[in-house]
């Protein structure tokens, strides 16, 4: 059996083409392969979420899906979120609430905020922090994210 395949992955709208080996994690196929370094591999057991993209219009874990499992699929990174107007808000609001500190979690936080947004989520903020939840954030408190995503949802919806 080959210890490596040949997979095709389309990264923020780019088809990325390269063998790898069959144990690597896509987050590192996004880095390595890819070159979209915005993603990042924090403690490579799913808890953080730093590595969080969205594969085939679902919030994932990178670190936890393998590269060739993505085969075929649509994933969206950090880099990404400015394809959408809900993304490229959401990364202003973050910018004006000073909720990227230090940005080592902030790219797996907007993309899972971005989940949030599109899927309807409400601008009650215990709402959000449940959401957020699994994304962790050592420099911001977390009420900046919160202030940040709930602007970007009112605003949607004019209060």
């Amino acid at each position: 059996m080959s210890q490596h395949e040949r997979i095709t992955v389309t990264v923020n709208g780019e088809p990325v083409s390269a063998e790898v080996p069959v144990r690597m994690n896509l987050v590192d196929f996004i880095r390595s392969e890819a070159g979209f370094t915005g993603s990042h591999a924090g403690c490579e057991h799913g808890v953080c979420g730093a590595c969080t993209v969205e594969v085939n219009g679902v919030a994932l874990r990178g670190c936890l899906m393998l590269a060739v499992q993505a085969d075929g699929a649509d994933v969206i990174t950090v880099e990404g979120l400015a394809q959408t107007n809900r993304g490229e808000r959401l990364r202003r609001a973050f910018k004006a609430h000073n909720a990227v500190q230090c940005g080592y979690c902030t790219p797996g936080m907007l993309v899972s905020a971005l989940e949030y947004v599109e899927g309807g989520g409400s601008a009650d903020r215990e709402m959000i922090r449940r959401h957020i939840s699994g994304n962790y954030c050592r420099c911001t408190g977390y009420q900046s994210i919160v202030d940040a995503i709930a602007e970007v949802i009112e605003a949607d919806n004019g209060t």
